[in-house]
């Protein structure tokens, strides 16, 4: 069904029939859902720290029955929270630092233990890139330089192999 199709039909319904489809779909659809809770009591400030929370424990997670748990290190969690938060509408200044965030406990992480995986510096450079597309994109790059620019110096002083791909990236916005 097009767009157009779809208009057509929703106008030849009346409101109470209208109602009852949204409702049908608020209860069959949990994405919908998701929606129109975030929509009508948007905890910006609980989502975010819901997200750091997991965003660190792919890095530094809580030990399990006695014994220390191994990290993962998995981008994704954080892409994933990006995504939905994308999706939903949050503040791109909450976006924003989410992306920034991932990065910098990543790069905490790095400067504790040695990575030797050439993954996670590429992994941890497309979320750089990102993350500064984004920035620019919504205009609010000036607000967050600071930490793009300390992330980049971190990669400088933790010696990243890729630390020129980040420079490039710097160099095009100063």
């Amino acid at each position: 069904m097009s767009k157009r199709d779809l208009k057509k039909y929703l106008t030849e319904l009346n409101k109470e029939q209208l109602e009852e489809q949204i409702i049908e779909l608020y209860e069959k659809f949990s994405p919908v859902k998701v929606y129109y809770n975030f929509v009508f009591n948007p905890k910006e400030e609980t989502l975010l720290q819901e997200c750091k929370l997991k965003i660190s424990n792919e890095y530094y997670p809580l030990k399990k029955a006695g014994r220390r748990s191994k990290p993962k290190m998995r981008r994704s969690v954080a892409q994933k929270y990006i995504k939905h938060f994308t999706l939903l509408g949050v503040d791109p200044f909450i976006i924003a630092d989410v992306m920034l965030y991932n990065i910098e406990i990543a790069q905490t992480f790095s400067s504790e233990h040695t990575i030797k995986q050439d993954l996670f510096f590429k992994s941890m450079f497309n979320s750089f890139e990102q993350a500064v597309i984004f920035l620019i994109a919504n205009g609010i790059l000036n607000d967050f330089k600071t930490r793009v620019l300390a992330i980049y110096n971190k990669t400088i002083t933790q010696k990243w192999y890729n630390e020129p791909e980040f420079n490039a990236i710097i160099e095009r916005f100063e």
